[in-house]
């Protein structure tokens, strides 16, 4: 079994890590756009090229699915995708995790890059699946991109900023992109306040990598051996994991290109 990830950065090691702990022995093909992110500032035709062509890297190594592990290119691109690669080749998005963040009935806080913040996309997503909920959106200045370079510093003031805009009384927190599941911990610690139970945190990872498992009718075999491979694509280019992926767990766990690895269970829920 071969599955396929795309991104432009290394926000696709939380969907790697959930794909890795469901089937330990799937080979995976990561194709990132060094040369091209990060994706959010691109108008969406930009965005939408870019991702065709990491998406045809990644095709071109035969997988039987790929994920497409980045929310924005999810919205501009992913009937792109599909149009271009289905049947053949199914592609699963990736979607903020609202639909099981709101059922908890607590108010809900999505985080998001300020691209998509207030779209029309998002505010979509909202209108169908918040079930009256109080939603807020977060915009997240610069946090994909501190995550990205593994700054430690710009990290901590982009979490401390997002933070500072969430209502206290946000119970649950819809981490919005998936460069923000490698910091779950640390957004946790953020939002942590005295005598308030921890807030819940609700990423795509799982969701994302169990529907593409389905896309292809193969079942989760978590105790397999495991001997899976992993390829890395840089721009279309063979390379190896960026210097940075090895700042987080999933990231260290994965280790260089063609060392088959288990990682651990990664957050919660949202594919589409």
């Amino acid at each position: 079994m071969k599955i396929a990830l795309m991104d432009s950065g290394i926000g696709l090691l939380a969907a790697t890590a959930a794909v890795r702990r469901l089937r330990p022995d799937a080979d995976l093909v990561l194709s990132l756009d060094p040369d091209g992110m990060p994706w959010g500032p691109r108008t969406p035709e930009d965005l939408t090229r870019r991702a065709v062509d990491v998406a045809r890297a990644a095709a071109a190594h035969r997988p039987e699915a790929l994920i497409v592990g980045c929310n924005t290119a999810t919205v501009h691109a992913l009937d792109t995708l599909r149009d271009l690669l289905e049947p053949a080749l199914p592609v699963i998005g990736t979607v903020p995790a609202i639909k099981p963040a709101a059922a908890g009935g607590t108010p809900v806080a999505i985080w998001a890059t300020p691209a998509t913040t207030g779209s029309p996309y998002q505010r979509g997503l909202i209108g169908d699946f918040a079930d009256g909920v109080t939603v807020t959106e977060v915009p997240c200045r610069g946090l994909a991109e501190a995550v990205e370079h593994a700054d430690e510093a710009a990290i901590d003031a982009a979490i401390g900023a997002a933070a500072a805009l969430t209502p206290p009384g946000a119970g649950t927190v819809v981490l919005g992109c998936t460069h923000y599941e490698l910091v779950a911990e640390r957004i946790r610690g953020a939002l942590r306040r005295p005598g308030a139970p921890p807030v819940a945190l609700h990423g795509s990872a799982g969701a994302v990598a169990a529907q593409a498992l389905r896309r292809i009718g193969a079942a989760p075999a978590p105790d397999a051996a495991p001997t899976g491979s992993l390829t890395v694509l840089l721009s279309g280019r063979a390379g190896t994991l960026p210097q940075a992926a090895l700042a987080y767990a999933e990231g260290r766990l994965l280790g260089v290109a063609g060392t088959p690895t288990r990682l651990p269970q990664s957050a919660h829920t949202g594919a589409r």
